[in-house]
């Protein structure tokens, strides 16, 4: 990562979810411990079992957070984009890290220290509650996740994938993955091929079309009820 500083870190902090809403002093409190980085696309953050010094802020770009595997498979357990955060958890417990993280993407991302996330704290309890509500957010998703990978086949895990996508009213509409397909097949727990199997047999039966990583969805009320 290559630290960047060229711009204010009170100002990007003022406007991402997690800290809207502090103070000024409390805003510099946390910039004085905070550092801007600019991370190439395919680039480490950090690896499971290193050390977490603070809690990471995407800025710009895209994260991935993923479990590695010995057999060079990996298992993509969230995709962190701007506004996100995350470390929270291993922070507060001083444990490692039990993921790795990556860039997606050319990115920028803030790590701010664990001492100034600590001191602030104690000065604004709304600031704790944001972050329970952040971690409680992850523990949905995670248990979303796992009655995915365990009680939904794998053409109903690509449909929900793809209508979670949908905006408001939308029957038709496009799905611009942020990243690779192997990544997102990952994220569903399937083989890469089985993933494009599966998108196959939705072109097959007139629900999508697939052009490059651009997804249309032709009719989402027909997907959504879609069993074959």
């Amino acid at each position: 990562m290559i630290q960047e500083t060229r711009h204010a870190i009170d100002e990007i902090l003022s406007r991402q979810p997690l800290f809207r809403g502090l103070s000024e002093e409390e805003l510099q409190v946390l910039a004085s411990g905070a550092r801007e980085y600019r991370v190439s696309r395919n680039e480490i953050l950090f690896n499971k079992g290193d050390t977490p010094t603070g809690i990471h802020v995407v800025v710009m770009g895209q994260i991935k957070l993923f479990l590695p595997a010995q057999n060079g498979w990996e298992k993509v357990i969230h995709m962190e984009g701007p506004g996100s955060s995350f470390g929270e958890a291993v922070v507060f417990l001083d444990k490692p890290y039990p993921v790795s993280a990556q860039a997606t993407q050319d990115s920028i991302v803030l790590l701010v220290g664990k001492e100034a996330i600590t001191r602030t704290l104690d000065d604004n309890p709304a600031l704790g509650r944001k972050m329970l509500a952040s971690l409680s957010l992850r523990l949905h998703e995670l248990l979303t996740d796992i009655e995915a990978c365990t009680l939904r086949t794998s053409a109903q895990r690509v449909i929900c994938y793809l209508t979670q996508q949908a905006p408001a009213d939308a029957n038709r509409f496009e799905v611009a993955l942020g990243t690779s397909k192997q990544t997102v097949a990952s994220q569903l727990n399937l083989a890469p091929e089985t993933f494009s199997r599966v998108l196959s047999h939705l072109v097959g039966a007139g629900l999508i079309t697939v052009e490059g990583r651009r997804i249309t969805v032709l009719d989402a009320e027909r997907l959504r009820s879609f069993s074959g």
